[in-house]
């Protein structure tokens, strides 16, 4: 995935990542050192991705779902975030192409891997966005939205009746 201890990238590893996301060799670069100062070891761990979200969810608890934004970013499965996973999830997070967003919402609500997404899973990211929501702003969605059970049974609605229009 890179020389994830060296301080600079390689070739091969650049010109893969020039060609599959929006950045030039001279931004990857710099993205390279400020990763590696940030994760000395070359891998940013589950735990300190958490942290980076609470920090922008101060109010609320965004573990849950951090921790499914990191597994559909852990595209090898192995606990950790590697410098090509970090700037392919940047990229698809700040201007990726709507083929690679869709498939990576999909991962995200595809829970268990297994290629298709129920219920149970849906009901499961919507919980963990719920955990993200502020209780003062939760008291305040409509009566058909506030709770994460009916937010997922009304977008399971929604996607039923739209797809028979």
């Amino acid at each position: 995935m890179g020389n994830t201890k060296s301080s600079t990238l390689s070739k091969e590893l650049l010109d893969e990542l020039k060609s599959n996301t929006k950045y030039s060799e001279a931004e990857l670069c710099t993205w390279y050192q400020s990763f590696l100062q940030e994760c000395p070891g070359g891998k940013i761990s589950k735990e300190q991705f958490e942290g980076i979200y609470a920090s922008f969810f101060p109010d609320a608890d965004p573990t849950a779902y951090a921790r499914h934004v990191f597994r559909s970013f852990d595209t090898n499965a192995d606990g950790t975030l590697d410098f090509k996973e970090y700037i392919v999830a940047l990229h698809l997070t700040s201007g990726g192409k709507t083929r690679q967003k869709l498939e990576w919402a999909f991962a995200l609500y595809d829970v268990d891997g297994n290629g298709t997404i129920s219920k149970n899973e849906i009901l499961e990211i919507v919980r963990s966005i719920f955990n993200m929501i502020p209780a003062e702003v939760q008291e305040n969605l409509s009566e058909d939205e506030n709770t994460p059970e009916k937010r997922a049974e009304k977008r399971k609605s929604r996607r039923v009746s739209s797809s028979r229009a």
